[in-house]
Parts: C-alpha cells; sequence; structure tokens
C-alpha cells in the first residue's frame, strides 16, 4: 500500500472492509466490554410488544409499517459465508415502526439542501485538529495538497488481485468527489433523481433525519425489516443464490477486475430496480450500503448472544471497539453494495455487518429512514 491512500484511510477513518475477508475464527480480544446501549431494555411481557399499525396513525408518504415482533438476528446456521461478528444468533424483540421504502434519493437530500444550505462533511474543509485525535499518537499531517475536501471512490483494478484484504487497491481519496459529484469532479447526479444518495457522512444522514423528523433505524430494526416474513433464510427471497442477479444490484466477475453486469448496472442503480421483500422494501440487498445508528463493537453479538435473555428495542453495543482498529469510533452498517462479490464480500446476506467510521463518505453508502408511532404523534403537536 502506497503511502498517501494508507495514510488517508487512517485519517478518514475508512470502514474495515479487511472485515469482509475475515478468518471465521471467534474474536478473543476483549478491549472493550460493551455493555449494552442504557436505553435497551430487557422483554418482560412479549404481549406488550407493538406488532400491527396504530389506527390513529396515517402511512407518511413513501414509507411502509414493518410490524413488530420477535424475531433472530445474527447469521443462520446454513450460511457458510456468516462471519464472526455475525455469531450467536439471538432473539430479539422489535416493536412496529414506519421505514423508507426506498434508500433516501439524490432529490429527496438535494430538497433538504436546498431548504437549509447543509453542507456535508465531504464538502467541508478538513480539521486535522480534529482528525488527529482518533490516530495513533504521532501521526504526521499530510500535505496541504491532499488536505482539501473529498471523498473515497472506487477504481477498478487492471488486473487480478491475489490479496483481497488490501482494499487500497480499489478504493482512492478523491479530491472534489461529494454527494454532487459521487465519482469525483468530473461526475454529476444530473438526470440521477431517483438514485440513492451516496458519498453522506453519519452527521449529514443525522442531519437530514432532523429536518425530515426521521431517525436512523437501529441494527436490530433494519435486520427486522430486511428478513421480513422469511424466519431463517440466508438472503431476504431465500436461499437460492442462483436468482441474486434478478434480485440485487452486486459486483458479477471478477472482482474488483471486471463486472460482467449481468444484474443490469455497474455501479449504482435507481432505486426499486429490482423486486421488493415481503414488506414492500425495495433494494434492502446490493446497491448501497445502509448506516444504521448501533455502534460497532467487535464483542457485541458475543455478550448479547452469551445471555438467556431477549432485549426489546435493542440499540446496540453502549460503546464503539474494532479489534481491528481500536482508535475508530465506527457505526454499523447494513444491505451490501453493488461491490459485493462472493469472492470478497457476499454482503447481500440478511446477517451482513460492517464497521464504518462516522466521518466516512463513500460512493457506496447511503441511508434510510424510520419513523416510530411516538415520533409521529410528537410532530403532530
Amino acid at each position: 500500500m502506497k503511502f498517501i491512500p494508507k495514510l488517508f484511510f487512517l485519517l478518514v477513518l475508512v470502514f474495515s472492509l479487511a472485515q469482509c475477508k475475515e478468518d471465521k475464527k471467534k474474536t478473543s480480544e476483549t478491549g472493550s466490554s460493551p455493555k449494552v446501549a442504557e436505553k435497551s431494555e430487557l422483554v418482560s411481557d412479549t404481549a406488550n410488544i407493538l406488532v400491527n399499525k396504530p389506527d390513529d396513525l396515517k402511512t407518511p408518504e413513501g414509507m411502509v409499517w414493518i410490524p413488530g415482533g420477535i424475531f433472530t438476528q445474527g447469521a443462520v446456521p446454513q450460511d457458510k459465508m456468516a462471519m464472526g461478528h455475525e455469531k450467536p444468533a439471538h432473539k430479539v424483540a422489535v416493536d412496529g415502526f414506519f421505514m423508507d421504502i426506498t434508500e433516501v434519493t439524490n432529490r429527496e437530500f438535494r430538497k433538504f439542501v436546498e431548504e437549509t444550505g447543509y453542507i456535508t462533511v465531504a464538502e467541508r474543509e478538513i480539521d486535522w485538529e480534529e482528525m488527529k485525535k482518533q490516530l495513533p499518537e504521532g501521526t504526521p499531517r499530510p500535505h496541504d495538497s491532499i488536505m482539501q475536501p473529498g471523498s473515497l471512490t472506487f477504481k477498478k483494478a487492471k488486473s487480478s488481485v491475489p490479496n483481497l484484504y488490501d482494499f487500497s487497491q480499489w478504493w482512492q481519496w478523491t479530491i472534489g468527489a461529494n454527494w454532487k459529484h459521487p465519482n469525483g469532479p468530473g461526475s454529476t447526479i444530473k438526470g440521477k433523481d431517483n438514485h440513492p444518495v451516496v458519498q453522506v457522512a453519519y452527521e449529514d444522514a443525522l442531519a437530514y433525519c432532523d429536518w425530515a423528523g426521521r431517525r436512523l433505524p437501529t441494527e436490530a430494526e433494519w435486520e427486522r425489516a430486511a428478513r421480513g416474513n422469511k424466519e431463517s433464510t440466508i438472503y431476504f427471497w431465500g436461499d437460492d443464490l442462483s436468482v441474486l442477479s434478478q434480485m440485487a444490484n452486486t459486483w458479477e466477475g471478477e472482482f474488483p477486475v471486471d463486472n460482467t453486469r449481468t444484474d443490469g448496472f455497474e455501479l449504482r442503480a435507481l432505486v426499486k430496480s429490482y423486486p421488493p421483500n415481503d414488506f414492500s422494501l425495495y433494494d434492502i440487498a446490493g446497491n448501497v450500503w445502509e448506516w444504521t445508528s448501533d455502534w460497532y463493537n467487535t464483542n457485541y453479538y458475543d455478550q448479547v448472544g452469551s445471555k438467556n435473555t431477549i432485549l426489546r428495542n435493542p440499540m446496540g453495543a453502549e460503546t464503539p471497539y474494532n479489534a481491528r482498529d481500536p482508535y475508530a469510533r465506527e457505526k454499523v452498517m447494513k444491505g451490501g453494495s453493488f461491490l459485493c462479490n462472493e469472492s470478497y464480500c457476499a454482503s447481500y446476506r440478511i446477517s451482513s455487518r460492517m464497521a464504518t467510521s462516522m466521518d466516512s463518505s463513500l460512493e457506496h453508502l447511503g441511508f434510510r429512514t424510520v419513523a416510530t408511532a411516538d415520533m409521529l404523534r410528537a410532530n403532530e403537536n
């Protein structure tokens, strides 16, 4: 890995894509014992779980009701691609909520920006003093020519990549890349109003949520919504991988050299290009990753799975910790993207999860929002 790309992967605190090829061994690190987030609660009476949509509420435009219930979160037994941080599977109770039918689109995000004047993280000057707080002591400051607003973009490799652990081979720091120019200065979202907005950092997604009267889903809510009525399948449509190109936008061919476009797209696809899941949610697999509100903690599933309890509306770990990058403060993202390939990532699986730094903005990461009954009632007052 060359010096500049490696340094910028540290500075921007990019997601730990190396996890995509993790050795499937159960982590033994105990660097940060993950207490469950304080607002999570144990189920004492399953009869109190909100399942059906309350009669006094109308479904917001562009959203759908996700019925509450108890489900199994995490990897299913027959999933041979499951990673260690998806295990053990554990029972979770989630109250019903509303969720966006699609990922937030360029059109929707543009309206937010036009009404608020918001400037995304990728468009702002880089604050070295703030950034170095999350880096190993002594990390040198890059040259001013590099310390300019931008983000990470994907680049194809010219030849086969023998080491898929080294993700610098297909990611590059691109000055001028942002939500309006997702692949760099020469790119545009003109004519792509119905494509998912990308190059949005966690802070950007939260700002949109505040404006829209929404919030980001928890990991448990996201997985409940993605699973639909499928109790124990690998994918939202079942266990049949042969229909992947008909169901999701992923990388088909040799990654990261050649994409055969069997599914119709090489990069991002407009929303609703593929069939929805049981709950009428589109692009719940592939296309772009989606932010959740949960801290990523390597040991969280181990802690929750070791207890003979069912958490209601869990909010994840109380503290972040990544055994591969202890300096990072990362959130969980779900759903996979157009870059997912069986040889490398296979994150179009329901239980798949990844860690991403809060200030990372990437050309394959977007979000969708949720709203609870209480939130909607409060907004009416």
